[in-house]
């Protein structure tokens, strides 16, 4: 069994962002971080389930992914993802990373469970720091499928 423990943040949503994800498996941790210079809250809490799934070797691997974010956990549990799928994500944000998230979702048996957010659960406080440690690094990449979304919604 694999622990996944994500977070994400953004200094002004949209603002600079980051990514925080603390892999468990048995006595084996990982830690994994990323920012962006100008992304969402949404968006780095997305990226960071993504990125922890896309790390696991083995396909077929059972994941209990715990994540602050009810935009996330909720977006699976309550099933409203497959229904934006079915529909082509039409008007939904964030459908460049819903893409790549069933991608690697479909590859493993992957359950989501909500924790409360800064409520001292170390691993969530962990992955939080890591989030927001990257947002503040000096050279921060650029979140093209934001920028895309944005261009797309202002019709230019």
């Amino acid at each position: 069994m694999i622990e996944l423990y994500t977070d994400g943040a953004s200094r002004g949503n949209p603002g600079p962002g980051g990514y925080g994800v603390v892999l468990k498996s048995g006595h084996h941790r990982k830690e994994l971080s990323g920012g962006f210079e100008l992304t969402t809250n949404n968006r780095m809490e997305l990226l960071a389930v993504i990125t922890g799934l896309e790390t696991l070797r083995k396909a077929g691997s059972e994941v209990t992914v715990y994540s602050d974010s009810s935009y996330v956990c909720d977006a699976v549990n309550k099933g409203w993802l497959f229904g934006w799928e079915s529909k082509n994500f039409s008007g939904k944000k964030n459908s460049d990373l819903w893409l790549r998230f069933l991608k690697i979702y479909r590859k493993h048996k992957v359950k989501f469970v909500w924790i409360k957010g800064h409520a001292g659960h170390p691993e969530n406080e962990r992955c939080d720091t890591l989030a927001v440690e990257a947002s503040k690094e000096p050279l921060l990449k650029k979140d093209e499928g934001y920028i895309v979304e944005v261009v797309n919604t202002l019709g230019l």
